[in-house]
């Protein structure tokens, strides 16, 4: 199933994790909806920007896979509302390059900037909801005595 022109649900719901555990990790119907929406609205505007694949690193998670991770028990990776994204895995743009673009171009819900330096975050974590929901908040994920904090950018 396609959820956009470049984007399957295959590659949205592919964790490795899930996988190793025998988690289940399949979405309902209105989850994949939300997917879809997401990749219609974020994902495909910043492929067709770049003209360059990007990937996918997390998208759905099932609530027993968000857990295995450690994921937030609110995460929105639950609704099939957020997608980690990472330019890195094909080396034709950079993380901050599509964060810049997203938060100059797209609306969004929350668009964070996960750890990395100060000129290159390692990943992408943004979500979407549909309607008038989204706060158009960035954040930056960063390590503190082991412990990550979210600071406002």
């Amino acid at each position: 199933m396609r959820l956009s022109k470049n984007l399957t649900l295959r590659e949205a719901t592919k964790s490795i994790t899930a996988k190793r555990l025998g988690i289940e990790n399949e979405p309902e119907a209105w989850e994949k909806k939300n997917l879809s929406v997401i990749a219609e609205e974020v994902f495909q505007k910043v492929r067709d920007h770049f003209g360059a694949p990007i990937a996918v690193t997390s998208g759905y998670r099932s609530k027993a896979l968000n857990k295995a991770i450690g994921g937030s028990r609110h995460s929105q990776h639950i609704q099939g509302r957020a997608l980690d994204l990472d330019a890195h895995v094909y080396g034709k743009v950079s993380n901050a390059e599509i964060f810049n673009y997203i938060k100059d171009n797209l609306d969004f819900d929350q668009l964070i900037w996960e750890f990395g330096t100060d000129s290159e975050p390692d990943w992408i974590h943004v979500s979407y909801i549909r309607g008038d929901e989204n706060k158009n908040r960035c954040l930056r994920a960063v390590k503190e005595d082991g412990v990550t904090t979210y600071l406002l950018m």
